[in-house]
């Protein structure tokens, strides 16, 4: 498996994975208009085919934030989303962003746990924050926990 960044051919197969992980995904056009924008966007390659992808970007300065990061179901528990979180992180680190954010759904205990183990921390939660209705978990991540 190894990671490169993304290029517009790759929008199909990424937006197949986002339909797959996400219950409200975003739609195509939104993830080519934050290539066009210039968020950072990784995809993890296995024998030829993308199988996972982060999108993130600098909010201000010293803030990050992770946009989205899914696996395809068939190849979670590989360690992918951990290999593409460090990626980012490691980008973001290089940058001189010393904090990170994301939001998962407060009920997703797998992502959580994910996020968690890899050292994020809740920050505080936010009732109704997707479209569907459901609570959403703002976490951080200092890179400075990260030894250069």
């Amino acid at each position: 498996m190894f990671i490169r960044e993304f290029v517009p051919s790759d929008l199909g197969r990424v937006y197949q994975i986002e339909v797959e992980s996400f219950s409200t995904p975003y739609e195509v056009a939104i993830l080519q208009q934050l290539y066009d924008i210039g968020a950072g966007f990784l995809v993890a390659i296995e024998d030829g085919e993308i199988v996972g992808y982060i999108i993130f970007w600098v909010k201000e300065e010293g803030l990050g934030h992770i946009i989205a990061l899914a696996v395809d179901k068939r190849f979670r528990g590989q360690h992918i989303a951990t290999r593409l979180l460090m990626m980012a992180v490691t980008i973001f680190k290089n940058c001189d962003i010393h904090k990170i954010t994301l939001e998962v759904k407060s009920h997703n205990d797998v992502a959580v746990a994910f996020y968690e183990k890899f050292g994020f921390k809740i920050d505080r939660k936010v009732p109704g924050y997707y479209e569907d209705g459901s609570d959403a978990y703002v976490m951080f991540f200092n890179t400075d926990m990260i030894q250069n």
